[in-house]
């Protein structure tokens, strides 16, 4: 159960990464979540996975008098565990999973791909909207493009997770997959548990407030 914070506060706070804005603000819109508040972090510290934990911690402990219950909409994102330590110690859930490749294409759909493939590159629609910034350029593959070989050299598969892709998605997809030499795989999961884990938290925040409501 989330943790629940002041009874004065507003409905639940999703803390979420900023990978995942877009998708939320979706769901948001189309289930008329209007008590529901989301802040996110920088997309940029899955290049620092170990930053996360203290991210997410500093954000929950600034937030908790705000709001009634605190979600955080992060898989385990190559934290190795330590964001789990932090959620246990401030009684707060995330979404089930390792990263978000995970539980957008659901567990069971995932296992299947990395099985068949392990060498494989994931896309998701804000890793392509955003790739000549986060891959091209973060790497340094915009200016010696020769590095292709060494960072991908073990991939043999590029799969595009998309969740509402726009109508030249699949073209951008298809060359970036060319542009790294990798075969190319398209994969149509909407939302998948994101979705399931959101209206979970949202329902759970209802009951709290009901409870709330009842003893007021």
């Amino acid at each position: 159960m989330a943790q629940e914070g002041s009874p004065d506060g507003a409905g639940l706070l999703i803390i979420a990464c900023g990978a995942l804005a877009h998708e939320i603000t979706a769901l948001q819109r189309a289930n008329r979540w209007d008590h529901l508040a989301v802040r996110c972090l920088p997309a940029e510290l899955h290049n620092r996975p170990e930053r996360i934990p203290a991210a997410v911690r500093a954000l929950i402990r600034a937030s908790r008098c705000h709001y009634r219950s605190i979600f955080v909409a992060y898989a385990d994102c190559g934290t190795g565990g330590l964001l789990d330590a932090v959620l246990r110690e401030e009684g707060v859930e995330r979404i089930p999973g390792a990263h978000c490749y995970e539980f957008f294409a659901t567990g069971p759909v995932f296992e299947k791909l990395a099985e068949t493939e392990p060498g494989t590159f994931y896309l998701t629609d804000f890793l392509l909207r955003h790739f000549d910034r986060l891959v091209l350029q973060g790497l340094g593959l915009d200016r010696h493009p020769e590095l292709f070989p060494a960072y991908f050299g073990n991939y043999r598969r590029l799969v595009y997770l998309g969740q509402a892709p726009k109508p030249d998605s699949l073209d951008q997809a298809r060359a970036i997959a060319a542009q790294m030499g990798l075969q190319f795989e398209y994969v149509e999961t909407g939302y998948g548990d994101l979705a399931k884990s959101l209206e979970s938290a949202v329902k759970q925040t209802g009951r709290n407030e009901e409870v709330l409501t009842w003893h007021r």
